[in-house]
């Protein structure tokens, strides 16, 4: 999996150019260029123009760039998709994928209209097909850019209700995740819909992390400080990472298969998240 942060990405609404234009100087890890829900139908065509220029025009530093489409249900969706992938966008979302035939059909447009362009691939999990499929879904396509929870449209389709621990939608979520994990692809958490309720968002993003997610869709600026704090690694541990890959290291010239540090075993496993973190680290450090 390519070590770059995940931990915030935003929704913009292509409709709105004082948004795409004010995205330039926000502290997210990924900006979501949106042309689906957040996007009325008389303005479908406005918002894809939008975005094209902007991703043209504008600065928005080393954040991932992704569109997000149209379902593949709507008459907008290929018109979108050759626009993401003729534009300076990383990446295109799907949304509502069902089956890792979405991922087939988009993966073949791609190669037949840019094949020089690494266009990732992310999918949207908001079904119930969806999540029961997720684990092929993660692996159709060596394209695949991730998996993103849609759980407003999930909640719904599942008929269940809101609750604070997000109890009825444990199962899907811890699923999407192990799918993700066995792809080796991020996994993002949905939104918290109340973007000024920071304890409800705090405690929500905190489960997210504990599950194994990658980080959080957010629909409000004032929600990416709690978020990108919730999903970075400690920087205080910097000196510490450094400390056991140096004594790990020592270990393994003199024939040994683990290190001690401070009356403390380090194992391979160890030195892994100790260098995918100072890894996670620089990258955090090099946004624009």
């Amino acid at each position: 999996m390519e070590i770059r942060p995940y931990r915030s990405l935003l929704y913009m609404p292509g409709a709105n150019t004082r948004a795409l234009e004010k995205a330039q100087n926000l502290n997210t890890d990924a900006i979501i260029f949106d042309l689906e829900d957040a996007v009325a139908f008389s303005e479908k065509e406005l918002a894809r123009e939008n975005v094209a220029v902007a991703l043209k025009t504008k600065n928005y530093g080393n954040r991932s760039l992704i569109v997000r489409i149209n379902s593949l249900e709507t008459t907008w969706w290929k018109q979108d998709l050759l626009m993401a992938v003729n534009s300076n966008a990383h990446s295109v979302l799907i949304p509502k994928v069902n089956s890792s035939k979405d991922i087939k059909q988009i993966e073949g447009i791609i190669e037949s209209e840019n094949p020089s362009k690494e266009t990732k691939i992310w999918a949207m999990i908001e079904t119930p097909d969806g999540v029961l499929n997720s684990r092929d879904i993660s692996k159709a396509s060596q394209k695949m850019g991730g998996l993103i929870m849609g759980t407003n449209d999930l909640q719904k389709e599942l008929d269940t209700r809101f609750t604070k621990n997000r109890l009825p939608l444990l199962n899907s979520l811890s699923m999407c995740v192990l799918a993700a994990k066995s792809a080796k692809v991020p996994c993002i958490d949905g939104v918290y819909n109340a973007f000024k309720d920071n304890d409800g968002l705090l405690h929500e993003a905190k489960q997210g992390r504990d599950l194994g997610f990658d980080g959080k869709t957010v629909i409000h600026p004032l929600q990416l400080e709690i978020v990108n704090d919730c999903f970075s690694p400690s920087f205080e541990d910097k000196e510490l990472y450094l400390k056991q890959i140096e004594a790990f290291d020592l270990a393994v010239k003199d024939g040994k298969g683990v290190a001690v540090l401070d009356g403390k075993i380090i194992e391979n496993l160890h030195v892994e998240i100790a260098r995918k973190n100072l890894a996670l680290m620089n990258s955090i450090q090099n946004l624009g």
